[in-house]
């Protein structure tokens, strides 16, 4: 089984904004990849931030009835709530990086879902947070993911 992969809002984000074009194939790329190996994860966070940003901040933006039917398709990965395990996580990353409180959330719900891999471009690409390390979805194609 290959590695989990957690993947950031902005990975999602970049799959459905037609103004970046280059950025939105690569998004779509390790969409694709992450759904013929089944190791994608994510967490309710990351679907809400999701909804919130292709419905009212693209330019043009997602309609509701699209952004919802991407977000059912996501439920297939299994969310992780926000709960105590996530939040005690968060608060662990917290006291050792200088994160914001919510990329502490995103490592936090990462390392709750036993990823190896967390696809984001806010965070620094090769850092490692532990057991998992930041990959940006934008300098790394999927074929050379780390094993």
């Amino acid at each position: 089984m290959s590695a989990k992969v957690f993947v950031d809002t902005n990975v999602l984000v970049y799959s459905r904004d037609s103004t970046e074009s280059e950025k939105q194939r690569q998004a779509l790329d390790w969409v694709k990849h992450l759904w013929s190996a089944h190791n994608g994860r994510l967490s309710f966070q990351v679907l809400q931030e999701f909804y919130v940003t292709v419905t009212e901040r693209l330019d043009p933006g997602m309609d509701r009835s699209s952004a919802r039917s991407d977000i059912h398709s996501l439920l297939a990965w299994n969310p992780l709530p926000v709960d105590a395990r996530v939040i005690e996580a968060a608060w662990m990353v917290q006291d050792r990086f200088p994160l914001s409180w919510w990329d502490a959330l995103i490592v936090g719900a990462a390392h709750a879902a036993d990823c190896r891999y967390l696809l984001s471009e806010d965070l620094q690409d090769g850092q490692d947070f532990g057991t998992l390390r930041v990959i940006n979805p934008f300098r790394t194609s999927p074929a050379s993911l780390p094993v």
